[in-house]
């Protein structure tokens, strides 16, 4: 295969002097595995053929990036005689997210053979809660200034710009010419404040954007393609939700798709973008410090390129480009060399005109997958990668019209990556689901007020599921829907709930599997202060629900719906009554698994409920943050009185994966 030479990098052929004469220290395995879905607490660990010189392994060679999360740190710990370096972050990726991993050629062996001047990179995917696609509303509000002049929503990015575990939101504004940061206001209601002033400037007809950690200081940045301006514009992060000033590097005429990768292997992120009217892929490489250089540019073979995405397309450890060429109405596989050049493009039909294409694993065989948004030929395709960089011809869907943005993400929980495409003209957001196997149904659609430019993917309450955030470019308002029932828990635990009379009797136990299918949750309260029937009231009109928090925060909760006696739950009677107690079972654990409640009603000391949850319906809480103390709740929906007991560490048993203790 031709290969086409963009640039040398100065020395990239010389080796240490101590390690001329030994092989390359080799990656052997990885955990998460390449392109895998891992728990949001996951630790990050490479194991090397050889012993590594640990000193050689620092913040700078192994970096670790969530899309959403931002830049992990952590604790570096070597193990297996110094060949396996684990970093354990502090703090849990997001939920949904790409984590990028780069390691640079600077890491060196114990016997001094250098890592292959390439470095190496991967990706993972961060696992997301089941989900029952049922959205509901939680705020319209405005991209405008109070001088109520059009901004032009293109599109957002969704990351934690502040440290504080919630994602927010900036959006790219074409006719403004800006930024706007929206603040997650952090508790748990999905909601924002309005947006940062002064908004940041950007060039006119900015569209497309990817996040990055461009000077390695732990802040997210961003980067933006302007189109009309012919440039690249790049803004670092301060990590208070605010950027500086935006350097501007020119690329080609009518640049669109833009793409963050690391194109030499010395660890940094560098950018590519794709200029359409110029008909080349742009590269920009990074000195490191969050400054760029344009160092030229080259034809993917396709006409056009106008969508553009980064991922290792044949699982050798360097990431590839992948552009989408308009003209040709082609998806061209470029694969990379680590060495600032790339090979000729490997040209596969597109299904239409591409306008925006994204990537992941959509059928589960460890390849990367291409999702297209075709606008003016009015569908999506799905082009199955073959792992050697080639791709299966597109299998097409129809879309709402001119569909400008395609966007994937587990949004039911299930393991597999569903779809969104944005229909402009078809004034509609439309939600493919996804069987497994990368075929796709469409199952909702979504009215814009107007036109709808994007759909971000991304959990906005924290509950561990996605969400969507919803940009609609001619209204320029951002909508955010709710994925899955409102919990009615409230934020914060109640006062005055009754407790057990005697410690240490009542129990809280909880796991979470491998299998969300095998998740399991029970709350015994016991001993309990005196209760009547009454108090328990009617389960024809009340609903109950179990809310579990930590530290003062709603983390988790599960509860069952108001159902008439009789009702069907798993082919039988959900909800009976005795002269004493309540009892609810439902074997098919719908609509938040769970499986059985058990209210006794009792003197002062027998009184007591039971609550057992299982499967892939719960939302738990993630056990490797819980630090305690945990309040267990048990509550009417409908108000009046409740039940608790609270959980003080040291716990019984906490490990990350099982809960178990007893009550104060």
């Amino acid at each position: 295969m031709p290969r086409i030479v963009l640039y040398l990098l100065a020395g990239a052929s010389v080796l240490l002097a101590a390690g001329a004469g030994a092989a390359e220290l080799q990656v052997a395995s990885l955990s998460p595995m390449r392109h895998s879905v891992a728990a949001p607490a996951a630790a990050v660990s490479i194991t090397f053929d050889r012993a590594l010189q640990t000193s050689s392994v620092t913040a700078a060679s192994l970096r670790v990036f969530g899309r959403v999360s931002g830049t992990k740190s952590g604790s570096l710990v070597f193990s297996n005689g110094d060949k396996t370096v684990t970093l354990t972050p502090s703090t849990p990726f997001a939920a949904g997210e790409t984590v990028l991993v780069n390691l640079a050629d600077t890491i060196v062996a114990a016997d001094t053979s250098p890592l292959r001047a390439a470095g190496y990179a991967y990706a993972f995917l961060i696992q997301t809660q089941p989900a029952p696609l049922v959205f509901q509303a939680i705020d319209t509000f405005s991209n405008h200034s109070p001088s109520n002049d059009q901004t032009r929503i293109y599109g957002a990015m969704a990351a934690d710009l502040d440290h504080d575990g919630a994602v927010d939101l900036t959006t790219v504004n074409e006719v403004s010419s800006d930024l706007r940061v929206f603040l997650n206001q952090n508790d748990g209601s999905g909601r924002f404040d309005p947006f940062l002033t002064p908004p940041l400037h950007i060039g006119f007809e900015s569209s497309p954007n990817e996040p990055g950690d461009f000077d390695n200081d732990g802040e997210t940045d961003i980067a933006v393609s302007s189109t009309a301006e012919g440039s690249a514009w790049i803004a670092l992060g301060n990590g208070n939700g605010t950027f500086a000033a935006a350097q501007e590097v020119a690329t080609g005429t009518e640049p669109h798709g833009i793409a963050v990768l690391d194109i030499d292997g010395d660890g940094d992120l560098d950018l590519a973008n794709a200029a359409r009217s110029s008909d080349e892929l742009y590269l920009l490489v990074n000195n490191g410090a969050g400054s760029f250089t344009s160092v030229g540019a080259f034809d993917s073979g396709g006409d056009g390129e106008y969508a553009l995405g980064a991922a290792d397309m044949n699982n050798d450890g360097i990431t590839d480009l992948i552009t989408g060429a308009n003209d040709s109405e082609e998806v061209v596989v470029c694969l990379g060399n680590g060495d600032g050049t790339f090979d000729a493009g490997i040209a596969q039909d597109a299904g239409g005109q591409v306008w925006m294409l994204v990537l992941g694993d959509v059928n589960g065989d460890g390849n990367i997958d291409v999702a297209a948004a075709n606008s003016f030929s009015n569908n999506g395709a799905i082009l199955l990668g073959n792992g050697d960089g080639t791709l299966d011809p597109p299998v097409t869907v129809s879309a709402p019209g001119d569909p400008v943005a395609t966007d994937l993400g587990d949004l039911d929980g299930d393991g597999d990556l569903d779809w969104v495409l944005s229909g402009f003209v078809g004034q509609q957001w439309r939600l493919y689901t996804n069987n497994g196997s990368g075929t796709f149904t469409g199952v909702q659609d979504f009215d814009a007020l107007e036109n709808p430019s994007c759909a971000v993917l991304v959990d906005l309450d924290g509950d561990g599921d996605l969400d969507m955030a919803l940009t609609d470019e001619i209204a320029d308002k951002i909508t955010t829907l709710r994925n899955g029932p409102v919990s009615p828990c409230p934020l914060t635990p109640q006062l005055g709930c009754r407790p057990p009379v005697e410690s240490g009797r009542s129990l809280l136990k909880i796991k979470d599997k491998a299998s969300d299918a095998a998740d399991q949750i029970l709350w015994k309260w016991k001993k309990g202060t005196a209760t009547t029937l009454t108090d328990f009231l009617d389960p024809a009109t009340d609903d109950y629900t179990l809310c579990l928090y930590d530290d003062g925060a709603l983390v988790a909760s599960a509860g069952a719906p108001s159902i008439p006696t009789g009702g069907p739950c798993g082919g039988g009677d959900c909800w009976s009554t005795s002269n004493s107690s309540l009892l609810y079972k439902d074997r098919d654990l719908t609509p938040e698994g769970v499986k059985l409640i058990k209210m006794k009603a009792g003197a002062q000391g027998d009184a007591s409920i039971l609550v057992k949850g299982r499967g892939s319906f719960l939302q738990l809480p993630d056990l490797a943050a819980i630090d305690g103390p945990i309040e267990a709740q048990f509550i009417k929906t409908n108000g009046g009185i409740c039940w608790g007991a609270t959980f003080s560490a040291p716990f019984e048993q906490s490990d990350g994966t099982s809960f178990k203790d007893k009550a104060d």
